[in-house]
This record gives C-alpha cells, sequence and structure tokens, in this order.
C-alpha cells in the first residue's frame, strides 16, 4: 500500500498538527458521497447530524435520531475506505448519564463503523469525553456555534466576538482537550479567535466559519458542490454547482419522455421474430 493510500488515523492527524500540514474534511451523509469524498484524498469525513437540514429536510438538527446517524454512518463508512470516518453524538444522546453517553457512542463505531465521534459542548462534557476514551472511543469536540444549542443560543450567531466570550471559548477548549478529546471543531467564530485557540491547543482544531488559521478546514460536501443546497452562508465556497446540472438533466429527461423521444432504439431491447409472432400473430408489424 502506498503512503498516500494509508487510511488516516488519529495519530497521523495528530502529525499534521506537529507539523502543520491543513487538515481537509468534508461533512457527508452517503455512499456516493463518501466514496467520490475518498478518491479526492480528504483525511476526514464527518457524518455530520446536519443531515437533518440537508438530507431528511427538517429546519434544525433537533429532530435527528441516533437511528437516523446509524443509518447513515453505516453507508458513509462503506464508501469511506482511506479517510478517517468521525460521526455525530444526535441530540439528548449523550445528555443524561455517562454510561448512556458511552452506550450510544460505541453503537456509533460498533454498529456504524465510526472511527470516532463528534459532540457539541465545552466544559460540562469533560466526564463523558473522558470516559468515552477510556472505552477507546476517540473524541472530537465541537465548540462556537453548536447547532444542537441553536435555540438556547438565540439562533444561528457568530461566537467569541467580544473578549469575555473569547476567554470562554479558550477555557471550554483547554477543558476538552484536558478531558482527552483529540480534536476540535470550532464553528462560526471570528479568525482572530480562532487562531489563538488553535495556538493555545496542542490538539489540533478544525474550523468551520472560522478564519483560515485553524489546523484544518471542514465544509458540508452538498454546500461546496451546490447540490440541493439553497442556503450558502458567508464561509462557504461553492466549487462546482452541480445541483443546477442535475436539474436540466432532469428537465431534459421529462420532455423527451413527453415527446416520446425517449427510450430511442439503442436504449430498448428486442424479442426474436419467432417469439413475437407466437405472442401477437403473422400479422404483426416488426419495429
Amino acid at each position: 500500500m502506498a503512503q498516500n493510500d494509508r487510511p488516516i488515523t488519529t495519530s497521523s492527524i495528530r502529525k499534521k498538527k506537529e507539523t502543520r500540514t491543513p487538515i481537509t474534511m468534508v461533512t457527508a451523509y452517503d455512499y456516493p458521497a463518501a466514496k467520490l469524498v475518498d478518491e479526492a484524498g480528504v483525511d476526514m469525513i464527518l457524518v455530520g447530524d446536519s443531515l437533518g437540514m440537508v438530507v431528511l429536510g427538517y429546519d434544525s438538527t433537533i429532530p435527528v435520531t441516533m437511528e437516523d446517524m446509524l443509518h447513515h454512518t453505516k453507508a458513509v463508512t462503506r464508501g469511506a475506505k482511506r479517510a478517517f470516518v468521525v460521526t455525530d453524538l444526535p441530540f439528548l444522546s449523550y445528555h443524561g448519564t455517562v454510561e448512556e453517553a458511552v452506550k450510544n457512542a460505541g453503537r456509533l463505531m460498533q454498529e456504524g463503523l465510526a472511527k470516532a465521534v463528534k459532540m457539541e459542548g465545552g466544559r460540562e462534557l469533560a466526564p463523558i469525553i473522558t470516559r468515552c476514551v477510556q472505552a477507546g472511543i476517540p473524541v472530537v469536540g465541537h465548540i462556537g456555534l453548536t447547532p444542537q444549542s441553536v435555540h438556547q443560543l438565540g439562533g444561528y450567531k457568530v461566537q467569541g466576538r467580544d473578549l469575555e466570550a473569547a476567554k470562554k471559548l479558550l477555557d471550554e477548549a483547554l477543558a476538552i482537550q484536558e478531558a482527552g478529546a483529540f480534536a476540535i471543531v470550532l464553528e462560526c467564530v471570528p479568525e482572530e479567535v480562532a487562531g489563538m485557540i488553535a495556538d493555545k491547543l496542542d490538539i489540533p482544531v478544525i474550523g468551520i466559519g472560522a478564519g483560515a488559521t485553524c489546523d484544518g478546514q471542514v465544509l458540508v460536501f452538498h454546500d461546496m458542490v451546490g447540490y440541493a443546497s439553497d442556503i450558502t452562508p458567508k464561509f462557504v465556497k461553492r466549487y462546482a454547482n452541480i445541483g443546477e446540472t442535475i436539474r436540466e438533466a432532469v428537465e431534459t429527461y421529462n420532455k423527451e419522455v413527453e415527446a416520446r423521444s425517449f427510450p430511442g432504439q439503442e436504449h430498448v431491447f428486442h424479442a426474436s421474430e419467432e417469439t413475437i409472432k407466437e405472442l401477437y400473430g403473422e400479422g404483426v408489424k416488426q419495429s
């Protein structure tokens, strides 16, 4: 196996932090997307609970269940051969007892075959992170804008703008690191604050809407390729617009079917003349 084909591990992710090599992560939700992302050489794939909005049509991540996450994680891990797959623990799946949180995290690894789990929150999650790590479950933290707490935060807003808020984010990040997480996702935070946190931490900080000073970047597959993604946040760069291509292709198909120009003769199969005669009689007109 060539060096570049070796599966990504927590050790190789940490090594990238040490060597200041940017880490690439893409959020994907199914087998085809995971396969394409994996073949493109991305380091990490996140099975985000944002699938609730992106592929299930909810208006937030709150309705997403453990069964939803398991279903999509299984699909992604079947498509990823090299990339390191991290999957989200959904809303309320890790907010009860530590035992319940570890059990749910374990299911995502044992049944979903994820390599790690991600959970949103700060210092209050330290006992859960520590227990998961003790159980052999790698953990990625997530601070800043945490979508599962969007109602508590008062909407999708940039976090850490003032001094007090910035210091709190750093405190939360250090607590998550101390608890044993091997990486942190930092969402919708001013670039200067994100850079300060990345400098202070020994573990990788992967940003989304957090500027260029993080140790890595993550974007949602559907957002970056324009696949049925109507809302484009400021921090998203659209690298393609496959949604428009798909829409045009289906429109063309629809018109051709209505005009009876599809299927053409090159798309159909024919029975033998003998079979046709037996079915319809001698007078049938051959095509």
